[in-house]
């Protein structure tokens, strides 16, 4: 299968940095990077203007990643609290996924692309966890997401399961007395 040579025009994780010559199979390109704008067909003459644009693209990375700083260090003081169904020791009925975290911060006035956040399982257990988001290639900011059980009807102390049998009907275990004390409760009529 052949190969199409392109020129990305932003960072995309796991494939390369804006400016370089990626090579890469034509249903990714034509369908997905094009379309995009993330990338452009590398002929010779757009080769020879990107090395004429690197420092182009090397000033608007630069001035990228000063907002990007500015977006983490308004993004770290970020916590997100997360209320929850929970089971037995701590673990949840469902989980928090990158989904969840991203509608959380959009509540908060923070738009953030799911595809950003780095969290690399769903989280399944209560506690504080710390999910890491990629804003720019250089820049990482952290997060905290709290999650805590919701609130659950709470018993009544020092019920146990005796207890209840006997405000349910008032009959003890064996249920012997209630026979016989129903037995002499019945006139007794000889004729």
């Amino acid at each position: 299968m052949s190969q199409v040579k392109l020129i990305l025009s932003e960072d995309i994780p796991k494939l390369g940095h804006a400016g370089d010559v990626v090579t890469v199979k034509p249903g990714y390109a034509r369908n997905f990077l094009i379309p995009q704008g993330l990338a452009i067909h590398a002929t010779e003459g757009r080769i020879q203007e990107l090395e004429h644009h690197q420092r182009l693209i090397e000033e608007r990375v630069h001035k990228e990643r000063g907002d990007k700083e500015r977006e983490r260090d308004r993004i770290q003081n970020v916590t997100l609290e997360v209320s929850t169904q929970v089971g037995e020791e701590g673990k949840l009925f469902g989980s928090v996924t990158v989904v969840q975290i991203a509608e959380l911060l959009a509540e908060k006035g923070i738009e953030v692309d799911r595809r950003r956040i780095e969290l690399d399982h769903p989280i399944k257990e209560t506690g504080e966890h710390r999910v890491p988001i990629r804003l720019h290639r250089d820049v990482i900011a952290e997060i905290r997401v709290v999650v805590a059980a919701a609130n659950q009807p709470p018993q009544a102390p020092g019920l146990d399961l005796q207890d209840e049998d006997e405000l349910a009907g008032g009959q003890d275990k064996s249920g012997e007395e209630d026979e016989s004390s129903g037995d002499a409760e019945e006139p007794a009529t000889e004729e």
